[in-house]
């Protein structure tokens, strides 16, 4: 899909920013904590938050990244303010889809925030956004992953890996965690243990961070949405990190819907809580270079994630 968006982007290249980018910017403020930031993004089910003043001019980010080294460094009672990362970049109101795109591949950030010429926050862009107005601009259909049917009518996809189709021995993993608990506050722990198992590892901090993120996110849909415990396995590889996150509960019945952002299975006590909004997968696949999932009703769900490791950090 993606190779057929390159090969199509540049009849588009005069899109207007506002075509592509969500107005609807969920922001914070700079007093608050960064255990409500954490709040909110699991609420709403994001990556990252813009900072504003109170003329929604932008003062700084807050991201997942962040959140988790708060978790490690014991300051998520901090304030936003003593945390944020204050030198954003920014894409203005006036660019066009040339802009944004080269923006991206500029940085290797997953969003950023649309300012006008107060450098007002009045939208936000991620990859997904650019690639769902490419896909509404040409009216292409998704097309279901070969590969997952194949796993699927495998009888023993759980001990199989979902990208290669091979047996997988999970004894011999690097890293293992079990997802033992059912508490929402504590989804987030495994992903802050492998973070820092990976930096231990010589893994380079900018792989290790997107391990991480990605992560995060199959880990909370393993304790809000499965209603069962489950497993966080890592693979370190000369050349990449391999990620399967897998439970055994009641599964998803449509994974094409699941991969849609706002779709939820939570149960109606999560949602009163505030929680469960969406299961992530939109991050999962802007982290990874590879993403599968695969499920079956009342068997539970397999999350495989596969990163290149940044050859010029790796010690």
């Amino acid at each position: 899909m993606e190779k057929v968006l390159d090969r199509v982007q540049s009849f588009f290249l005069d899109m207007p920013v506002v075509e592509v980018m969500n107005p609807n910017v969920i922001s914070v403020h700079p007093d608050r904590t960064l255990r409500q930031v954490k709040e909110i993004l699991r609420i709403k089910r994001i990556s990252g938050v813009p900072v504003v003043d109170h003329e929604r001019k932008i003062v700084g980010i807050v991201s997942i990244e962040d959140i988790i080294k708060a978790l490690e460094g014991g300051y998520i009672d901090g304030k936003v303010q003593d945390h944020m990362t204050k030198n954003v970049v920014c894409l203005k109101a006036s660019d066009t889809l040339k802009e944004v795109i080269e923006t991206f591949e500029k940085y290797s950030y997953g969003r950023f925030p649309v300012v006008d010429e107060n450098r007002k926050v009045v939208g936000i862009v991620t990859k997904n956004d650019v690639m769902m107005a490419l896909l509404a601009k040409l009216g292409l259909v998704y097309l279901h992953d070969e590969r997952r049917k194949e796993v699927l009518e495998s009888p023993d996809y759980f001990g199989r890996s979902l990208i290669t189709g091979e047996r997988l021995d999970k004894t011999g993993a690097d890293f293992f965690f079990p997802i033992d608990y059912y508490d929402i506050n504590l989804a987030g722990v495994g992903a802050s243990k492998l973070r820092q198992f990976l930096l231990s590892k010589g893994v380079d901090p900018e792989t290790a961070r997107r391990v991480a993120i990605a992560t995060y996110e199959a880990e909370t849909n393993v304790v809000i949405h499965s209603g069962s415990t489950g497993a966080i396995y890592c693979f370190i590889k000369p050349d990449s990190i391999f990620v399967r996150v897998e439970d055994t509960g009641k599964g998803i019945d449509n994974v094409e819907l699941a991969m849609k952002e706002g779709y939820s299975t939570a149960p109606d006590y999560v949602r009163e809580l505030g929680f469960g909004a969406g299961m992530g997968f939109t991050n999962m696949k802007r982290c990874s270079d590879n993403l599968m999932v695969v499920s079956k009703v009342g068997a539970g769900v397999v999350v495989e994630m596969e990163f290149r490791r940044n050859k010029e950090g790796n010690k």
